[in-house]
């Protein structure tokens, strides 16, 4: 069985569905058992559900901004 520790680590991850399927299923499994870790995973669920409520009205980066933050990434 998983720690605490390596549930919490990999939460987010879970929350995104990005683990391997039989992590997923044993990160489940310590969340249906663990009074401690259920928690934080309650508040994270909820954190982003709130996210995705709201509305998606912020303005997006200028395009020079982007541009010079990929050449800055692409140099390294």
């Amino acid at each position: 069985m998983l720690s605490c520790r390596e549930v919490i680590e990999q939460l987010w991850d879970y929350l995104d569905g990005e683990l391997p399927p039989e992590q997923m299923e044993h990160i489940a499994e310590h969340l249906a058992a663990c009074a401690r870790c259920y928690p934080q995973y309650q508040f994270e669920f909820a954190f982003l559900e709130a996210v995705a409520r709201q509305p998606q009205t912020a303005p997006r980066p200028p395009r020079e901004l982007v541009e010079r933050l990929h050449r800055l990434v692409s140099a390294t």
